[in-house]
């Protein structure tokens, strides 16, 4: 990705709103000549999509946390994702180096529903331990890039 179309993600992941004409008159460019870039890149893949971020508590999920998952032996991301992802309470997994297999980012209306989400992470049957973490404050929180 050259210096324009960075900036031009950049632009976007600051108000993924804005024209292409407002993109254009940040990074230089005409609102076709933007349009076209960013076409290019979605075909490309750099660019996955367009989305809207939701505040956690306008969903009522005033309480986040962070679980730790240890597995019975090795398992696969897919399988990870296959048991994770229909558990609306869970806004991303990743799999970490450490002790701990993967590192699930949960939210929730309250700490039941916390204690809810984890004992339906701890359900998986690969999963044997757990050790969660709640979110005092967020101290930095960036646009994913």
């Amino acid at each position: 990705m050259d210096e324009l179309n960075r900036a031009i993600v950049e632009r976007l992941l600051r108000d993924g709103r804005a024209t292409y004409q407002e993109v254009g008159k940040a990074v230089g460019l005409s609102a076709p000549a933007v349009k076209r870039r960013v076409d290019l890149m979605l075909a490309r893949g750099e660019i996955a999509g367009f989305t809207v971020h939701v505040t956690p508590a306008a969903m009522g999920w005033t309480l986040e946390g962070y679980v730790e998952i240890f597995c019975d032996g090795i398992v696969a991301p897919a399988v990870l994702r296959r048991d994770l992802s229909p558990i609306p309470e869970v806004v991303r997994v990743a799999t970490v180096t450490g002790d701990a297999d993967a590192m699930v980012h949960v939210v929730a209306a309250d700490m039941a529903g916390i204690e809810r989400t984890v004992e339906r992470i701890r359900s998986a049957a690969h999963v044997v331990k757990t050790r969660t973490s709640i979110v005092m404050s967020r101290v930095v929180d960036r646009p994913e890039a």
